[in-house]
């Protein structure tokens, strides 16, 4: 593993009981880079989040995180290392408030930096500010996106995994959260995986991506390579 890569993974299959969903997949995310995972529905882009926290699905393969090896290891001891992971459905404690969300993102730190960082939080989103003691469950979609993705900063992590994060949400709140990405990107260095069905803007936010096809990577360059590409736009990105 390349000192400028902060993670990879090594003929990753990962299943689902008898159903092989990821074949022999090698991809890699270089330190303070953002790649994208592209693909239709079923693809196995989601599975390979999973598979890199070690939720919900067995593997076999290798994972290497900032030169160590954690296939295998227990998922919290994945998030100790420093992998925060936005899932699907933004994974919201519902009855909790905004506070009590962002505690629970921080609740694998033993450092006394936490507080600090609610408001490092609150910078890139000063809408939860306005809303820290309202509970979660009646924020708006946007803001629960948001809220899900502050989660996962609490825990400083150094690479961020983002499951669709512009689902379900209207297009100039997605231009918001991609834009604010982008900066958490550029101002601390984070490295991201990005499963997204909107290929526009995941090429526009991402440096290389990579084209799942039932599990294999089928395609992998950069993304203004991938995006110009005529027929990879018609055939698997939509546009």
């Amino acid at each position: 593993m390349s000192a400028s890569t902060i993670l990879e993974t090594r003929g990753l299959h990962a299943s689902y009981g008898p159903t092989r969903v990821l074949q022999a997949l090698d991809l890699a995310v270089p330190a303070g880079g953002i790649v994208t995972l592209l693909g239709a529905n079923g693809a196995g882009k989601t599975t390979t989040l999973r598979a890199i926290c070690n939720m919900m699905v067995r593997c076999t393969g290798e994972i290497h995180f900032s030169g160590r090896r954690i296939d295998g290891r227990p998922t919290e001891d994945i998030v100790r290392l420093g992998i925060g992971h936005v899932p699907d459905g933004r994974g919201t404690f519902v009855s909790l408030t905004v506070e009590e969300n962002l505690r629970l993102g921080a609740y694998t730190r033993r450092d006394k930096h936490v507080a600090q960082d609610f408001e490092r939080v609150y910078a890139y989103f000063p809408r939860l500010k306005e809303r820290y003691r309202q509970q979660a469950g009646t924020l708006s979609g946007g803001e629960q996106q948001m809220l899900a993705i502050s989660r996962a900063l609490m825990l400083r992590p150094k690479l961020l995994l983002l499951d669709e994060p512009s689902f379900g949400l209207a297009p100039l709140v997605v231009q918001e959260i991609f834009r604010i990405l982008r900066a958490i990107n550029r101002q601390e260095g984070v490295s991201m995986l990005l499963v997204e069905q909107n290929a526009s803007i995941a090429l526009e936010l991402a440096d290389q991506a990579y084209l799942l096809e039932t599990g294999r990577i089928i395609m992998a360059g950069p993304s203004s390579v991938i995006g110009s590409n005529e027929g990879v736009r018609r055939a698997y990105l939509g546009y």
